[in-house]
């Protein structure tokens, strides 16, 4: 059955969800809002930021990194990496489904 997002995307659009953060990936969230209709995901260091901050989801590899040595810059760009190449995988079926538009 068609929904909402479907029919944008029928009339030419794309939706993208404009949020980023590692349990949505974990959880299996993003993989949901793919199966829906969602072509991709926003990312910004705001985003980030406010993920990282405002939830729990970074602390264990947070914790890693700075036990490693990792400067904040360091962590910061492994963190973000890590859950945009993660995303990226999960898209990676919408990708070539549209030959990459």
């Amino acid at each position: 059955m068609p929904n909402a997002i479907h029919e944008t995307q029928r009339l030419g659009q794309s939706i993208w969800y404009d949020n980023m953060q590692r349990s949505m990936i974990s959880s299996g969230e993003l993989q949901r809002l793919v199966d829906i209709g969602i072509t991709g995901i926003t990312s910004n260091p705001t985003i980030f930021e406010k993920a990282i901050t405002g939830s729990a989801d970074y602390d264990e590899t947070l914790s890693a990194l700075v036990s490693e040595g990792m400067g904040v810059v360091e962590s910061y760009e492994a963190l973000t990496v890590e859950d945009i190449q993660n995303a990226a995988d999960i898209l990676r079926p919408v990708y070539e489904a549209t030959n990459g538009i």
